[in-house]
Order: C-alpha cells, then structure tokens, then sequence
C-alpha cells in the first residue's frame, strides 16, 4: 500500500470518527442530560399488567415514558444488591423465605414472573447492576434502600461507578444516610426516616439536608399546601405516596408537588401528558393572540 492510500484511509477514519453517527454513547457530552421536573413516578415499575420490581415492570415503565421509576434494594445473604420490596420472597416468587438468608445464586433460582401472569414465566429477580444497565440516563431513578449502613454504603458506591450520581435518589433512613454521605456527599437522597408527626418529618428533613422527601396519602391534612410551601421555599423534592386517578394526580401538581408515585402507570401518565400539552397550548396560543 503506498502512502498516498495510507493517507487517505487515515483521514477518512478521522472524519467518520467525528461524526455523531459513528461517535460513541455519551462521548461528545459534557454535562448530564436534563431531567423531569414534574411527573408521574412507575411505584415498582409498571405493576399494572407485570409482575413488579422485574426488568419486565422496568421496561414497560420505560416505554411507557414514565418520568421516574422507584424500586427496592435489599442485600442478600452473600451480600449482593438485589431488588425485592418484601423481606420474605414468599409474595412475589415461587419460593419461601427471607430473602437475606439466601445467596444470589438461590435468588436467581426462583420464579418471579408466574404469579403475576403465566407470561411471565422464568422472570428473574434482577441485581440492581442490571437494573441500571437498561435504564436511560434522562429520567429519575428513586432507588428505595431496604436496610441499613451496609447496603447504604454498596449501593452509594455502585450508583457512583455507574456514573447515575445526576438521577440516582436514595431513599432511605438515617443510619443507610450516613455511609451514603461518606462515600459521596453530592448523592441525593430521600428522607425516609419516619417521625410521630408530618410536621416532625419535614423539621429532620430541612435539618439534615435531604433533597427529596416522601409524603404519604395516609398522612393527609389541612396544612398539606403549607407544608408545599415550605418545603420548596427550602429547595426540597417532592414525592408523593400515592394518587390512583387523573384528578388527584392533577390536583398534587398543582399545589406543588413534584412526582406522583402511582401502580396506576398508564392512566396517569396519559392525564398528566394530556394536561401538559394543554398548558403549552394555552401558553403558545396567549404569546400568538396577547389580549
């Protein structure tokens, strides 16, 4: 081969290697990707019609265009990060027992789709590595801890070699919170530290600097638009626990709050578009037609 050959390959690997078409994922960006600011949160993915924290629930969540996703992490006997909401893996799976008594390996011996629908037959229980690995980088992952200091300090670390630091809210309490912040202080987490009161709640929350918090339905009273308030006057998050029509959904965004978690996915989802593209219309007709 003479030069002049050699020289052409090279340059024309040079411009093929610049284009976005043939760039590698993630490789031309500079800063995270923008996230919702408001939204409808998949409570253990697409629950509805599939059989819940599975990587089926999950993908369904996301073609579905949910704009956050919650599941739980717990920590098996051999110490892996594990999905499962229960302590015992009775409810959701074709075995019996606590699930932090049995080794990865056993766990992934089981049945998590069957009970759910036949469907879904062989459905695994996933690892939380393999959770992150489908999910894309431009919606909220509200990762809910179901322990303490060491899955704190495993899952805090997983979420920063993943590089999920921008979307990644550990939901915990205060003990799992601690050895988040030790491994790194910039991991945003939701105060899951339950108190005898809402206005308690909301006081450690401020106090100790979380940047999301969880308000339940079960807790509901008069003062849910001044505790809004001040909450956002503090810069906090808000999630809710949980709406399952169209209407109450509406009304919580509304007054304020930020992500609704619902097992009613795709009703939601379609009010909640179905409203924004209203407001835009609203807002583009207002800026064409001033009065």
């Amino acid at each position: 081969m003479t030069n002049h050959y050699k020289y052409l390959i090279l340059m024309m690997m040079a411009v093929l290697g610049s284009s976005p078409l043939f760039a590698q994922k993630g490789t031309n960006r500079t800063e995270p990707p923008k996230l919702p600011s408001k939204g409808i949160c998949a409570h253990r993915g697409a629950v509805e019609k599939h059989p819940e924290n599975t990587i089926a629930a999950f993908k369904e969540a996301i073609r579905l265009g949910a704009q956050m996703i919650e599941f739980d992490v717990r920590l098996s006997k051999d110490k892996q990060l594990v999905i499962m909401h229960d302590t015992l893996v009775d409810r959701t799976t074709n075995g019996s027992g606590y699930l932090h008594e049995m080794t990865l390996r056993e766990l992934k011996k089981l049945d998590a789709g069957s009970w759910k629908s036949i469907q879904f037959k062989g459905e695994k229980i996933p690892t939380l590595q393999e959770v992150l690995e489908i999910m894309p980088d431009s919606i909220w992952l509200n990762i809910h801890l179901k322990g303490g200091k060491k899955l704190g300090r495993k899952t805090a670390k997983l979420i920063v070699a993943e590089k999920r630091l921008h979307q990644a809210i550990l939901a915990c309490e205060k003990d799992a919170a601690k050895k988040v912040r030790k491994v790194n202080a910039a991991i945003k987490m939701c105060n899951m530290e339950r108190s005898s009161s809402r206005q308690k709640y909301i006081d450690e929350t401020l106090a100790e600097r979380f940047a999301f918090i969880q308000l339940k339905k079960s807790r509901e009273n008069d003062s849910l638009a001044i505790d809004i308030a001040r909450l956002k006057k503090n810069g906090v998050h808000i999630n809710y626990v949980q709406a399952e029509t169209p209407n109450h959904m509406l009304q919580l965004l509304d007054q304020g709050i930020d992500f609704v978690l619902t097992d009613h996915l795709t009703l939601l989802l379609d009010a909640f578009s179905n409203n924004n593209q209203s407001y835009s219309s609203q807002n583009k007709n207002s800026t064409l037609n001033p009065q």
